[in-house]
C-alpha cells in the first residue's frame, strides 16, 4: 500500500531537514515543492508532498511519520 504525507514547515532549514529526513526514511517526493506566505504569523512556509510504500493495512489510526 502507498501512504502519503504532506511535510510543511517556516521558510528555514528546518523544512529541509524535515524533508532529508523522510527521504533517508524511505519516502519519496511526490510533485513539486509548494511555498506561500501564512499572513497570520507572518512567515513564508514551504510544503513537499512525500509517499511511500509499506506493508501494512491502511488505517485512520495509522501514525504515518512512524512508517
Amino acid at each position: 500500500m502507498k501512504i502519503y504525507r504532506l511535510l510543511t514547515e517556516d521558510d528555514t532549514s528546518k523544512f529541509c531537514h524535515k524533508v532529508t529526513e523522510a527521504l533517508s526514511k524511505g519516502w519519496e517526493l511526490y510533485g513539486d515543492p509548494t511555498y506561500a506566505f501564512d499572513a497570520s504569523n507572518g512567515v513564508m512556509r514551504c510544503g513537499q508532498a512525500v509517499t511511500k510504500e509499506v506493508d501494512a493495512e491502511y488505517s485512520p489510526d495509522m501514525k504515518l511519520g512512524a512508517q
